[in-house]
């Protein structure tokens, strides 16, 4: 009787950033040959592309991936420069197989249904009995189709493309999208020189201190994970009472619905770098949301026209997987895979993804976990 044999070689790893390089070190300190395939010239692409005031919103000590421990010296909240310089220094300490200007434009099963046939650039063909998808929760920079955009005559750009204020010094900007990235970016523009800055609200977030009194907000995220819903909304607003003063004078209403319900809608609470003292000062000015463009101007949700001279979308990303894995069935109606981490898809074994999750108990710490399981589910 005729029997298929299983592809042989490594497990391919798809992408450079933190998510890629925790897998392939899990992986190979358990034995397994991992290959890391990158379509960037180095590591940790991405992050080097960050805005520059970016640090990490979660703890130096709560966001190490396995097996290195980030330095002390880069401080309690790690900064973008640092944070590729461990990634860096991950690479070479775990002597990872990186092979980098190789996109993996679409995986397919292999013969008969065993293993993943993998296609790249340059007409590779790489078959593997496994595979790990890493290429990144902010892959593809998102902008809404809105009615008239192309008819605007200002400067439009998205949050991706921003480093810095000193391009806007004395300009009158308009930042759309109050997540963590808008909110940054709108207070960086503010204390950078920016002439005006409004920020467009279409549901007022919840904000939170990175930490207080010592407390950092990424601890609580990791003790209430397991918590009833209802409960945590009602302790996250005392919390927010007492440490987060009222800005519905100012146009940010608290939010109605309750946090630990909006983050299982997808929204996380943005984590207070400036924003709370550039609105209470008068510097960042809430505004409600675009509905469209006319020429030179923005219309926004409440019939407000404004006229920036430049438009900073903080819009988010979409993961863009479809090309590389829409055809398998693991993925969902939004386009992000339907199980990540240990757990592969049904009729998909072998095939995994790393992430593609935004916790509130942090991102790297999640990597971390879930490339254990990752590499001791490949190891077996």
């Amino acid at each position: 009787m005729a029997h298929t044999t299983h592809p042989t070689g490594p497990v391919y790893v798809i992408g450079a950033g933190p998510g890629g390089l925790a897998v392939a070190a899990s992986l190979r300190a358990r034995g397994v040959r991992a290959v890391v395939l990158e379509k960037s010239d180095n590591v940790a692409a991405s992050w080097r592309r960050h805005y520059d005031r970016l640090h990490l919103h979660t703890t130096r000590r709560l966001s190490s991936l396995p097996g290195l421990k980030i330095p002390r010296r880069f401080g309690r909240w790690v900064s973008r420069d640092d944070v590729v310089r461990y990634l860096e220094k991950y690479a070479a300490a775990h002597e990872l197989e990186i092979v980098t200007g190789v996109e993996v434009e679409r995986i397919e099963r292999g013969p008969d249904g065993e293993g993943w046939i993998l296609h790249a650039t340059g007409g590779r063909r790489l078959a593997t009995r496994a595979v790990v998808v890493a290429t990144g929760f902010n892959h593809t920079p998102y902008v809404p189709d809105w009615p008239g955009v192309d008819t605007y005559t200002g400067e439009l750009t998205h949050a991706s493309e921003y480093r810095n204020p000193a391009p806007y010094v004395g300009r009158d900007v308009l930042v759309v999208g109050a997540g963590n990235t808008g909110a940054e970016i709108a207070a960086d523009l503010a204390e950078g020189g920016a002439g005006r800055v409004r920020l467009a609200v279409r549901t007022a977030p919840h904000i939170v201190r990175r930490s207080t009194a010592g407390w950092p907000a990424q601890a609580t995220g990791i003790l209430v994970r397991r918590l009833p819903v209802r409960l945590v909304d009602r302790l996250a607003s005392l919390t927010e009472r007492v440490s987060v003063p009222d800005l519905s004078p100012y146009g940010l209403p608290r939010p109605a619905r309750g946090l630990y319900s909006r983050v299982w809608e997808g929204a996380i609470p943005v984590q207070d770098v400036g924003l709370i003292e550039a609105v209470r000062g008068g510097r960042v000015e809430p505004v409600a949301a675009v509905e469209s463009f006319d020429s030179g101007k923005v219309v926004l949700a409440d019939g407000t026209r404004v006229s920036p001279e430049a438009v900073i979308c903080a819009t988010g990303y979409r993961r863009g997987l479809e090309g590389l894995a829409g055809h398998l069935g693991v993925l969902d109606s939004r386009g992000r895979p339907r199980v990540h981490g240990r757990r592969a898809g049904a009729g998909a074994a072998g095939l995994h993804f790393i992430g593609f999750t935004n916790p509130i108990s942090g991102m790297l710490r999640e990597l971390r976990l879930d490339a254990t399981r990752i590499a001791k589910s490949l190891s077996r």
